[in-house]
């Protein structure tokens, strides 16, 4: 391989142009990797892995910058002039002219034609459709295509209205008279009760969500099958054990997206090379260049060869949903620059790709990374950048690549990964933050967290404090590989990030943040009094008392989402959930009572599993959306995975691999359970009843109402999740927990019989206790002792000890009904 150009010292590099030759001088100025997240994640904020590894590259001084080319390619999609290729590509298919199967590129020329004009003439929107029948399109695309003038009007205003740039067309889009409607909408009868609650915005952002969703509809029937906001052609990705499938597709013509997105990297490129020009001097060997276009001219030749714009392109492939298009931008940028050097990492690559063997996967990328990135990004960046005469071979970390011809995994590096207090801020610098869009595709509260708003990303602790459920990949480094950040050090991360992006709203993505961690960081936040907006991911574990559940709301807590799994205990102990439905059920209340949004992940067809369990289990999901203390829930039917417990042992749970060659992706497996049960069968039902149930819908249907083959009938107890809920207080039991005060500053006066009246104050409320001189005293002090965020917390241990050496038994005091008001405003043992 060759070197790359030296980075801080110039260096010369001869290229000729028709018979001419000139050199090229390169300074450190010029950016050295550019980090790649390829379509499609998110619409509303970036996924943060690049900005992880750009804070981490701060930290070490290599320039680098990023790109998330999903964002980029739908705003270049959702416009009039693109919109308008999606049409005229589509045109004869509607016209009958062609079958969906043949149809091919027929737009090429539209976008010149209309690049002219600010608007889109109407003579390309009315031109007399053919005789032929349009036999090939459903009514739903026909309708879509006959609407094409609508459609290309309102595009634009709607993309920049879920941008948040035209908040007074909320008006005319809530009156459902502005845009125009296609399939999607048809469900709009069944949500009408929803939008009262959602509010005038919320109403707005759902229905330009559903305009949206038509037109994917369409174009995934007429132009791409593979399209989809999220994901691009994600079949390939997915349980990809050969790599010939995807190897065809990339034989294949770029598709109508592909070109899109290879557009927009291009640019992105010829940019950088524009930069390059301007902070580098170039000199002919016989006469200076004066004629700047010859000169951005001849450097660009010269940086498609000598890799001085980014010698490194890294992408980030989180799922199996963005596998396809990193192909595609690897195969183009190596027919085009094949001076640039390709590496892989990200989620994807570190379940799937552990395994890899096929040497063709290495006409794309050179370099293919697993696990955590910082450390093998760095040491490619020295291997290929820093030195002119790097050794051929250098010891990597955690790397794939082609050695004399055949895959090699080189882990021959003896540094050690860097520990998570040492990675660094993300940096969020150069991506698009104000031009992401917000929807709402479910009228969910909860759900729209996904997808509405910009949130920083950040991560509590690496890896999972638990790490023993059985379905999980807990034999990998990214679930098994546990470490805590410092409370104090995450928050100094927050207000980067907020005096970075401007946003003082986070989600948290761990795996399952610890409690205890959860606390400290909720009481630093309040210690600096910041108003944050923050949710994140756990495990429905009993340390979630409903004080810690208050303390994390107070600090602006705002949703958790966890895995209850299957709601029956047998099959949540063979998990190793480490968790009851009881506590579950608890647990959920507790964040609940507290103002916390709670989403459920539910499973069913795990190993064992009987039609019984799956029935009872859907009861207990009922009940616990009945009682409200779930808001929010999704069904996943159980996928077996290479790296899970289950994977590595399936003896153990009674069901029977169905292994494959592989010889590149490996990790969902197919496999027979022994219950030879058709789990599949349950998929519609259970979906179907928990919309209605999330909606607050339909409790009273018997469970057989929402299936159409005969199922046993449930053995819970009607009332099980409400007995649950009915537990007595523990709290003196925690002698070893921390008191704090949340509220506000109390007020008082002696009372006519010589006692104290003691006001109490919240951000909502105000309440008065009684209480003797003394009592009234004591608890004063406590107050302003446990309220001060600059004194050391003191235990409950120690607050009774105090107590009962001044006045008399503790446990009658603090059961009292005066001291269940305190209590309610704040007074909380965590």
């Amino acid at each position: 391989m060759r070197p790359f150009l030296n980075q801080g010292k110039e260096k010369l590099a001869q290229i000729s142009f028709g018979g001419s030759s000139c050199v090229l001088r390169t300074f450190a100025a010029v950016t050295s990797i550019l980090l790649i997240t390829p379509p499609f994640t998110q619409l509303n904020t970036p996924y943060p892995a690049t900005a992880y590894l750009m804070g981490f590259l701060d930290t070490k001084d290599i320039p680098a910058s990023q790109m998330d080319l999903g964002i980029e390619v739908i705003l270049e999609l959702f416009t009039a002039a693109r919109l308008a290729e999606v049409f005229e590509q589509a045109r004869p298919l509607v016209q009958g002219e062609v079958k969906s199967s043949e149809l091919t590129s027929v737009a090429s020329d539209v976008r010149q034609q209309l690049s002219d004009s600010a608007t889109v003439p109407l003579s390309h929107l009315r031109q007399p459709l053919s005789d032929a029948p349009p036999h090939h399109l459903t009514p739903n695309a026909r309708r879509i295509y006959a609407l094409r003038a609508e459609y290309l009007a309102t595009i634009e205003p709607v993309i920049a209205f879920l941008q948040g740039k035209q908040p007074t067309l909320a008006h005319q889009i809530a009156g459902e008279n502005f845009l125009p409607q296609a399939s999607r909408f048809d469900q709009l009868e069944e949500l009408d009760y929803a939008f009262g609650s959602m509010g005038h915005q919320d109403k707005a952002k759902h229905l330009a969500t559903l305009y949206l969703e038509d037109l994917s509809d369409f174009i995934v029937e007429c132009v791409d099958p593979d399209f989809g906001f999220s994901r691009y052609a994600e079949r390939i990705g997915r349980s990809a054990n050969s790599f010939d499938e995807l190897y065809a597709k990339l034989q294949a013509p770029p598709t109508f997206i592909d070109r899109i997105t290879l557009e927009v990297l291009e640019r992105k490129l010829e940019d950088s090379l524009q930069r390059a020009v301007a902070q580098s001097p170039i000199e002919n060997h016989q006469s200076r260049i004066e004629n700047p276009e010859a000169a951005v001219a001849k450097s660009n030749i010269a940086n498609r060869e000598s890799r001085i714009a980014y010698p490194l392109v890294c992408f980030s492939v989180p799922f199996p949903g963005n596998l396809y298009s990193a192909f595609r931008c690897a195969q183009w940028l190596k027919t085009n620059y094949p001076g640039i050097t390709t590496a892989m990492g990200g989620g994807f690559a570190n379940t799937e790709l552990r395994s890899v063997s096929d040497a063709r996967v290495f006409e794309f990328f050179d370099y293919i990374t697993l696990d955590d990135g910082e450390l093998p990004i760095e040491l490619l960046y020295e291997h290929c950048l820093k030195t002119s005469n790097t050794p051929a071979f250098a010891p990597l970390k955690r790397t794939f690549h082609l050695e004399d011809g055949q895959v090699t995994y080189n882990d021959f590096s003896l540094r050690k990964d860097y520990r998570q207090s040492a990675v660094g801020t993300p940096d969020y610098s150069g991506l698009p933050l104000d031009r992401y869009i917000s929807v709402i595709e479910v009228a969910n509260p909860m759900h729209s967290l996904w997808s509405d708003g910009r949130w920083n990303k950040l991560t509590m602790a690496h890896g999972c404090y638990w790490g023993k459920c059985t379905f999980c990949d807990v034999s990998l480094d990214y679930i098994g590989n546990y470490q805590p950040v410092q409370a104090t050090m995450l928050v100094d991360r927050m207000e980067e990030l907020i005096a970075q992006t401007g946003e003082n709203g986070f989600h948290f993505v761990d795996e399952a943040a610890p409690p205890a961690l959860m606390r400290d960081l909720a009481l630093e936040i309040i210690r600096r009094n910041l108003r944050l907006t923050w949710w994140t991911n756990i495990r429905f574990e009993k340390s979630f008392t409903p004080d810690l559940c208050r303390l994390l709301q107070a600090s602006g807590c705002i949703a958790v989402s966890g895995g209850l799994e299957v709601a029956s205990d047998r099959l949540l102990d063979l998990i190793q959930k480490g968790v009851t439905v009881e506590q579950v059920a608890r647990v959920t209340g507790a964040f609940t009572d507290a103002g916390i949004m709670v989403h459920s992940y539910l499973m069913y067809g795990y190993p064992t599993q009987t039609v019984q369990e799956t029935v009872d289990s859907l009861e207990m999901v009922r009940q616990l959306f009945q009682a409200g203390v779930i808001q929010s829930g999704f069904w996943h039917q159980f996928a077996l995975t290479a790296h899970s417990p289950v994977g590595l042992d399936p003896d153990a749970y009674g069901i029977t691999p169905h292994y494959q060659p592989i010889t590149f992706a490996n990790n969902d497996v197919q496999f027979t359970d022994s219950t030879g049960i058709d789990h599949d069968k349950f998929s519609f039902g259970l979906k179907k009843s928990l919309f209605n149930y999330m909606h607050g819908m339909c409790f009273d249907f018997p469970l057989q109402e929402w299936f159409d083959f005969r199922i046993p009938k449930t053995n819970i107890s009607p009332d099980y999740i409400a007995g649950c809920l009915e537990y007595e207080d523990e709290s003196l039991s925690r002698s070893t927990a921390r008191v704090v005060w949340v509220g506000g500053e109390p007020e008082y006066h002696k009372s006519a019989d010589g006692g104290l009246e003691i006001s109490l104050f919240d951000r909502r409320d105000t309440d008065t206790i009684l209480l003797t001189e003394t009592q009234g005293t004591w608890l004063l002090t406590l107050l302003d002792r446990t309220g001060d965020r600059s004194a050391k917390l003191i235990t409950l241990g120690e607050l009774r000890a105090d107590y009962e050496a001044a006045l008399a038994a503790f446990e009658d005091f603090w059961f009292s009904e005066a001291m269940d008001m305190v209590r309610s405003y704040g007074l909380l043992v965590v």
